[in-house]
C-alpha cells in the first residue's frame, strides 16, 4: 500500500496554533471571542472503555497512559475513566442515554450489530467536522471513515479495524497434497475443488473424519456472510429501506453455501450456532482444514501452537472481492460546552493518532484504520496479521440500521434452516423479509 505519511506533529501544531491565536487576543470578533473561550476551557472530561490488553497485569494500562499524558498536554482538565466490560457496554449506553446520563466519550464500533446506529437516530452523538481537517480525514482508510459517518457528517474517530478471513490449517493441504491458493485468492470452482481434495477418511473406518470447510451461524456474527456475498448479494438497500437478501444474487450464494454439505465437503453440523465446537475442530481436533475467523481467531490460533496456517480470502464468486469489516473507534456523546467539546476532540484525536493506532496494533491485534499507521507495518514479525491486513480494503461493514439487531436476529435464524436443509434460501428470505420489512418502514 502506497500511503502518504501522517504526522502527529501536525496535529500537535495545529492545536498550538489555535490556542496561540486564541491567547493573544489580536482580535475581538465573536470568532476569535469563541476560540478564547474554546481553548481555555477547563474542567472533568470522562471516558468510558473496556479491557484491552494486560500490562503488568492491568487491562487498563493504555488508557491510563493516555490520561496522564492528555491532562499533562492540557492543564485544568482532568480525565476521569470509567472501566466497563465490553459485554455490558452497549446495554450501559443504553440506560445511561435513557437516564440522560451519558459519557462524554466511548468506545463505540459503529458499524457493528448493537444499539450504535440508534444512537444517531436519538441524536445523543456529536459531529465533529469542525474539529478534523481534510488532511487528516485522508490519511484514514475511506472504508473506516464512512462507518462513522451518516447523512454527510463525522460522527466518531475509528481507531483500529477488524475483519473476517479464512484460516487454513496447511498441515492438512500438505497430508493431501493441496496447494494453498496463490496470494490467498481463489476463485469459487477452485475453492470447492480444493475442499473436495481436504474431505476425506483418515482413519480408514469408511467414515469421512476431517472436512474441507465448517462455520457456524449466529445472532451477530458474521463468519460466514461474505460467503453470501460474493455474486453481489446485500442483506438490505443502499438507502437502508429495502430488503434485499430475497435477491437471485443472494439466494443463489446461499444455496452455493448449504450445498457444500450434500457434497459432502462441510460436516452435518455446519450452520449450527456452537461458535465453540467449531473453533476446536479446527484449531484443537485438527478435522476441519478450513474456516472462517474475524481477526481474534489469528492470535488465538498462534497462542494454541498452530504453527503452520495461513490466512486467505474469502473465495470470489460473480461479485467483486469482498469480506465483513468492523471498526472500532471513539464517539462524542452531547455537549453544550464549546470548549469542552473541543477539549475532548482533543482527545479523540490523540487516542486515534498514528502512534496510538500502531501501538493497539502490535498489542491488541487490529488493524490501523490509519494510512500512515499501517505504512509502519506494525505485524513485520507477523506474516498471518499481514496478511489479513490486506483484507481491510475490501472489507464492508454491516449496514447502520436503527433496528439492524433484529433484521439480524431474523436473517440469521433463517440461515440456519437453510443451511439445516430444512428451507430453500428463497423460502427463508421470504418470512425473514416480513420481519425485515416491517422495521425498515419506520
Amino acid at each position: 500500500m502506497n500511503y502518504t505519511k501522517y504526522s502527529k506533529a501536525f496535529a500537535v501544531l495545529a492545536t498550538a496554533t489555535l490556542l496561540t491565536v486564541a491567547v493573544t487576543g489580536c482580535s475581538k470578533d465573536s470568532a476569535s471571542t469563541t476560540k478564547q473561550e474554546t481553548a481555555n476551557w477547563t474542567g472533568k472530561i470522562t471516558i468510558w472503555d473496556g479491557p484491552r490488553w494486560e500490562e503488568a497485569g492491568n487491562k487498563y494500562a493504555w488508557i491510563e497512559s493516555q490520561k496522564k499524558a492528555f491532562e499533562t498536554s492540557h492543564p485544568g482538565v482532568t480525565v476521569e475513566i470509567v472501566q466497563v466490560p465490553w459485554a455490558e457496554l452497549n446495554d450501559k449506553l443504553g440506560v445511561s442515554i435513557a437516564g440522560k446520563a451519558w459519557p462524554d466519550l466511548a468506545p463505540v464500533d459503529i458499524s457493528g450489530n448493537g444499539v450504535n446506529a440508534a444512537f444517531l437516530k436519538q441524536k445523543v452523538l456529536e459531529p465533529i467536522d469542525e474539529y478534523v481537517t481534510a488532511d487528516d480525514k485522508k490519511d484514514f482508510l475511506p472504508n473506516a471513515l464512512d462507518a462513522y459517518t451518516q447523512d454527510g457528517k463525522l460522527y466518531g474517530l475509528p481507531g483500529g479495524m477488524t475483519v473476517h478471513g479464512m484460516l487454513l490449517n496447511l498441515d492438512i493441504f500438505k497430508e493431501r497434497n493441496v496447494e494453498p491458493p496463490k496470494d490467498g485468492k481463489w476463485t469459487w470452482d477452485e475453492f470447492v475443488d480444493d475442499m473436495k481434495k481436504l474431505t476425506y477418511d483418515k482413519d480408514g473406518d469408511g467414515k469421512v473424519d476431517v472436512y474441507g470447510l465448517s462455520t457456524y451461524v449466529k445472532n451477530g456474527y458474521y463468519e460466514s456472510w461474505p460467503f453470501l456475498y460474493m455474486d453481489g448479494g446485500r442483506p438490505v438497500s443502499d438507502d437502508l429501506k429495502t430488503f434485499t437478501f430475497d435477491s437471485k444474487e443472494a439466494t443463489g450464494a446461499m444455496k452455493k453455501l448449504a450445498d457444500l454439505k450434500t457434497i459432502p465437503v462441510a460436516p452435518k453440523e455446519m450452520g449450527s450456532g456452537d461458535v465453540g465446537g467449531t473453533w476446536k475442530a479446527f484449531s484443537a481436533q485438527k478435522n476441519v482444514a478450513v474456516e472462517p475467523w474475524a481477526t481474534w481467531a489469528i492470535q488465538a490460533a498462534q497462542k494454541a501452537n498452530m504453527k503452520n496456517f495461513m490466512v486467505a480470502a474469502y473465495p470470489t464468486g460473480s461479485g467483486k472481492p469482498v469480506t465483513i469489516g468492523g471498526v472500532g473507534g471513539w464517539m462524542m456523546f452531547h455537549q453544550d460546552d464549546a470548549g469542552k467539546k473541543k477539549v475532548i476532540a482533543d482527545l479523540m484525536k490523540q487516542l486515534t493518532s498514528t502512534e496510538q493506532q500502531v501501538v493497539t496494533a502490535k498489542n491488541y491485534s487490529v488493524f490501523p484504520s490509519r494510512k500512515s499507521a499501517a505504512d509502519q507495518n506494525p505485524f513485520a514479525d507477523n506474516p498471518q496479521m499481514q496478511q489479513a491486513q490486506k483484507l481491510t480494503e475490501t472489507a464492508v461493514m454491516m449496514p447502520k440500521q436503527a433496528d439492524w439487531k433484529k433484521i439480524d436476529e431474523a436473517i440469521q435464524s433463517q440461515l440456519q434452516l437453510v443451511l439445516n436443509g430444512e428451507k430453500s434460501p428463497e423460502d427463508a428470505m421470504k418470512e425473514a423479509k416480513k420481519t425485515a420489512d416491517e422495521l425498515l418502514s419506520k
